[in-house]
């Protein structure tokens, strides 16, 4: 096999396609074992934090984004939302050309990505709008005689890091040292939220201070809860209490609080005081809400098909230009993820078991409405017939049609009854079957017709009354305001005697053919 690169230009080595790359170990720097920076999370932590992800040590923050999902119901909704919107969209695999090899490169692309298996690892693909990146490891089978993708792992994106240098090429941390990730062996989505670095453009980063202000909120409303939720109890003992009878009281006043039965000796009293509740008792609410809104807006970049706008609805504008944001968002993340799957699946899927190749499939995600195939037909029909030469691949394409067998494809749709423009039916050629079938179905000129043409075969005299007097006219007027002018005078002497004569004549016979069944013939 001739030498292979990658996308980037790097040489492929076959040896090593065959091995697992990045797979965990216990004692090594990819362990499954991870910490766990929500713990004792401060504004002061966090900063650090975000700081050292962008200094090239983003483990901490990594791990952070991870517990965001598990901790952030919200969080983990909106962005799960928008994971599945785009994983469950169809998937369609277009051929480059009508070509033969580029019809078997197509096909061999659509039987790898339309299976459920790799479908299902678009979510794992999709992990990269959280973080900022993430990495799927493809496992090659080669016990047949072609390339197959066995499996797309997902691997925790806290074993790679990010070259020094630039920032942007993804690097497989190693004991010695980060390690360039071998080609055609890993999948790296690297979605463009925003501009700049890629561990900056995650989501998990734009939602990490609402994250922590949320977690200080919630445990204070809890807190307020808990106090506001059953009196103070305060125990009185007498003057002269021992320390074992304070004691006793003590834990008599704290088990009231869960087991709400307690038993003191004689003389001892417990009061229950009621809380007054001074300020807004809804403003730990309205702040959690608030957070909650500003992550939904960061994540699906709106609120109203979450349902979280204020006073739980909208108009039908509103909500069709909310949905128009949703679908935007899913488009730009559907483009994504399909030049991720074509550069780092399909070219390697192609090279291996075909070559190099100047142009390879297109994948894209269907995400507009099917298409409407009766209005595909009518358009086909009226325009083919005049000359419009389409290939058929795009018709199958749009209509989600798999293409014909070997040997039975056709290039061009092209007018079945009728030769193709500029192409005339040579004297000596045969007429093909189909075409002298549907010149036999045509109706040829009637009695009515026939009288018609009769009628006006001398139409050139019959006219002349009409027509020589404008035309005179149009002659000699040198200007516009002339020629207004004699207009009148040329419709004066305009004589239609000649024409209406005939007219005449002609709807007398057709008139007399009807009343009495004569043949016009005759």
């Amino acid at each position: 096999m001739a030498k292979l690169y990658d996308a980037y230009g790097n040489l492929v080595d076959l040896g090593r396609l065959r091995e697992e790359v990045a797979a965990p170990s216990l004692l090594s720097v990819r362990s499954i074992w991870s910490e766990h920076p929500t713990r004792d999370l401060a504004p002061q932590k966090l900063a650090r934090l975000l700081l050292d992800s962008e200094e090239g040590d983003p483990e901490s923050y990594l791990a952070l984004a991870e517990e965001m999902e598990e901790k952030d119901l919200n969080y983990r909704s909106q962005l799960g939302t928008r994971k599945l919107a785009c994983a469950g969209l169809p998937l369609v695999v277009e051929a480059a050309s009508d070509e033969a090899l580029d019809q078997k490169a197509a096909d061999l692309v659509r039987d790898v990505l339309q299976t459920e298996e790799i479908e299902d690892v678009f979510t794992d693909i999709l992990d990269g709008l959280g973080k900022g990146f993430s990495v799927c490891e493809i496992g090659w089978d080669t016990s047949g005689r072609a390339w197959t993708p066995s499996r797309l792992s997902w691997r925790d994106p806290r074993w790679f890091t990010f070259d020094q240098v630039d920032g942007r090429t993804v690097r497989l941390k190693e004991p010695s040292g980060p390690v360039p990730l071998p080609p055609f062996k890993f999948l790296v989505h690297r979605p463009k939220l925003k501009s700049g670095l890629p561990i900056r453009g995650g989501l998990a980063r734009a939602s990490a201070w609402s994250y922590l202000f949320a977690n200080y909120g919630l445990k204070d409303w809890v807190g307020f809860c808990e106090l506001f939720g059953q009196p103070v109890r305060v125990g009185k003992y007498p003057v002269g209490a021992g320390e074992d009878q304070i004691k006793i009281l003590e834990q008599a006043v704290r088990g009231i609080g869960s087991d709400a039965a307690a038993v003191i000796p004689d003389g001892m009293v417990i009061e229950f005081v009621k809380a007054e509740v001074s300020g807004s008792a809804d403003l730990y609410e309205k702040l959690l809400r608030y957070l909650d809104e500003r992550v939904t807006l960061a994540v699906l970049g709106q609120t109203l098909t979450s349902g979280q706008t204020k006073g739980g609805g909208g108009s039908l504008a509103l909500g069709q230009v909310h949905n128009e944001v949703r679908k935007d968002i899913m488009r730009a993340d559907a483009r994504q993820l399909c030049a991720t799957l074509a550069r780092d699946l399909a070219r390697p899927l192609v090279d291996l078991n075909l070559g190099p190749q100047a142009r390879y499939p297109k994948i894209r995600l269907q995400i507009d409405e099917p298409e409407d195939l009766e209005a595909l037909s009518a358009f086909l029909e009226r325009m083919v017939p005049l000359g419009l030469e389409v290939e058929q691949s795009v018709i199958r394409d749009r209509a989600g049609l798999p293409d014909p067998g070997k040997g039975k494809d056709v290039k061009l749709l092209r007018p079945s009854a009728q030769a193709a423009p500029n192409q005339p039916q040579k004297p000596d050629q045969p007429v093909p079957a189909a075409q002298a079938a549907h010149a036999q179905a045509q109706p040829g000129p009637d009695a009515l017709d026939r009288l018609a043409e009769q009628a006006l075969s001398d139409w050139v005299p019959q006219l002349a009354p009409l027509a020589n007097p404008l035309i005179q006219a149009i002659e000699r007027a040198q200007t516009y305001d002339e020629l207004r002018a004699a207009l009148a005078t040329a419709a004066q002497s305009m004589d239609p005697t000649a024409l209406a004569e005939v007219l005449a004549q002609a709807s007398f016979v057709a008139s007399l053919a009807g009343n009495t069944g004569a043949d016009l013939a005759d």
